[in-house]
């Protein structure tokens, strides 16, 4: 195994992440400066049988992650096209620098992929994004329409539908929830960060442990590789010690659940506004994202389409990669489906 280098912190890159695991090959770790911050990203150039002028395809993780979430569909993903996976400011695992806790909202969050594409020239973008990452990818798809040319959301974090007592139980009880809430859970991580953090280690490498936390979050985590659960148990141990990860990780949650639930106005223009065709990617196991937030959505915009992937849970592109790039292909293939479809796999 031959690999490129380790930071002081004991990060984790490779020149070819192939040299770790076969179905990596052509996968580079590269880091470059942006706006006087260090960022790490992965980088895939396009396969051999990927169309002439393709954009890049660019990959946008969930908060508990990175962009080493994506390992596992990289490669087949090039056949569309060129693939970047960023590490996005104040990820539990991302290497990308973090200086102060508000660089990890969502603003903040969005802001940072503007001058990232244009520090890496790149003029047309198919985004891709999981989760939390799905919230980024629709926001910067809004904003700037002549860049992002098609938008794939993966159980995407959206406004839920609300009743009015809920929309007024969250901007009074749950706006000082978020305003004080924060402050409060950035301490108890300092104090029971590692424990956390170790609590997490124990359910990488227990069979048991996992199959329990699938069921909590849905799907069955243990379909994930042998692979992508290793690294995931080395960049959790290296977690453990570096916690202040963890802080920003808390800004980031709280940014994106009033996002949800209080200040909804963006998000919801966002929806209404995006003019990329949309891919909507659920697993109908999955507990984090329902099915009320998904057909709110479909709701709003009947002419984005609607992939169900049977069985799985809330990290497709880890539990179901095959499943998630037969999906993606299909639909970035063809030109963009009109009016409201449902698949389901």
């Amino acid at each position: 195994m031959r690999q490129l280098y380790r930071r002081p912190e004991a990060a984790v890159r490779y020149r070819d992440w192939g040299d770790r695991c076969r179905r990596w090959r052509g996968i580079r770790s590269e880091t470059l400066r942006v706006a006087g911050r260090r960022v790490h990203l992965l980088r895939a150039d396009p396969g051999p049988d990927a169309p002439a002028g393709a954009p890049t395809q660019l990959l946008l993780h969930g908060l508990a992650g990175s962009g080493t979430a994506w390992l596992d569909v990289i490669a087949p993903l090039t056949r569309l096209g060129p693939v970047i996976a960023p590490d996005l400011p104040g990820s539990v695992f991302g290497e990308t620098e973090t200086r102060r806790a508000r660089q990890a909202r969502l603003p903040a969050t969005v802001a940072f992929l503007p001058p990232l594409t244009a520090a890496l020239g790149l003029g047309r973008l198919s985004v891709q994004g999981l989760s939390m990452g799905g919230l980024v990818g629709l926001q910067f798809a809004a904003a700037y329409p002549a860049i992002v040319e098609r938008l794939v959301l993966v159980n995407p974090i959206l406004p839920a539908p609300m009743s009015v007592p809920e929309r007024l139980g969250w901007q009074t009880m749950g706006r000082l929830a978020l305003a004080a809430g924060p402050a409060v859970a950035r301490t108890l991580v300092r104090v029971w960060g590692r424990r956390l953090v170790d609590a997490k280690l124990r359910y990488l490498t227990d069979p048991g442990q996992l199959a329990a936390a699938g069921e909590q979050s849905g799907g069955d985590l243990t379909r994930i590789s042998p692979e992508s659960l290793a690294l995931a148990a080395e960049q959790t141990r290296e977690l453990r010690d570096h916690p202040a990860r963890l802080r920003y990780a808390v800004t980031a949650f709280a940014s994106a659940a009033a996002s949800m639930f209080v200040s909804r106005r963006r998000a919801l223009a966002a929806i209404d506004q995006v003019a990329a065709p949309v891919l909507l990617v659920w697993g109908d196991q999955d507990r984090l994202v329902t099915r009320p937030v998904i057909d709110h959505a479909m709701a709003r915009r009947p002419d984005w389409r609607l992939h169900v992937l049977e069985s799985a849970g809330h990290t497709v592109p880890l539990e179901l990669p095959d499943a998630y790039v037969e999906a993606v292909r299909g639909w970035l293939s063809p030109p963009a489906p009109a009016g409201r479809s449902y698949d389901v796999d």
